[in-house]
């Protein structure tokens, strides 16, 4: 195994580091690989179970349903998101300051972590009604810590954003975006795209600052 895939697959298991027991940790680490790789419809509980080197009646010991796996998935990945977002809107630099932090880590970790955060970001319609709606507030909270950021730069007269919510939405389309795209094979690392986005993003807004 070569050192990327080594780094690839340690950093795919400390994400899911408070998943247990080990073999639920093992199911959902081989569920976000199947579904990124061939989406979750066309995924089977058999394909899952045989990638984490378990029996299809292992898998239901943990997980009732393939859609509770990729709840438990996209769990995970909006609180992370959330608690991103809100760490920054918590900070003490200037506005701009805090949304080219929120927008550096939010690429970040949709560059480092792309295969998941495909999953958590594009399969989100196939959840069940109450894990959707869940799911769908967590998301409105993330929404709603951008929007704060930026309306703290348009109250300062930092920024100049006639539409706050729809900026807010812009700027999150974008950084999900990198999810789609991202190879960790070019040229671009993960810091370089947060960097990049930042830059952007603030000249969005109407920032002097360069993120």
């Amino acid at each position: 195994m070569g050192t990327e895939a080594e780094r690839a697959a340690g950093e795919r298991a400390e994400q899911w580091e408070d998943v247990a027991p080990d073999a639920a940790r093992r199911l959902v680490i081989a569920a976000v690989e199947a579904f990124a790789e061939r989406g979750y419809h066309a995924t089977t509980t058999r394909d899952i179970a045989g990638r984490a080197g378990m029996s299809p009646a292992a898998l239901y010991i943990h997980y009732k349903t393939k859609e509770e796996l990729l709840y438990q998935i996209s769990s995970v990945g909006h609180r992370l998101s959330l608690r991103i977002m809100e760490e920054a809107a918590a900070g003490s630099g200037s506005p701009a300051e805090r949304l080219g932090t929120a927008v550096r880590s939010f690429v970040r970790w949709h560059a480092e972590r792309h295969t998941t955060a495909r999953v958590v970001q594009y399969e989100l319609g196939a959840l069940g009604e109450e894990h959707y709606a869940e799911i769908v507030g967590l998301r409105r909270e993330v929404d709603s810590t951008v929007r704060s950021i930026i309306q703290d730069g348009v109250d300062a007269g930092d920024f100049d954003v006639p539409d706050i919510p729809g900026t807010s939405l812009a700027v999150l389309s974008l950084c999900i975006d990198v999810a789609r795209w991202f190879n960790p094979e070019g040229r671009r690392t993960p810091d370089d795209v947060g960097r990049l986005y930042a830059g952007l993003v603030l000249r969005m807004v109407g920032s002097a600052g360069t993120g």
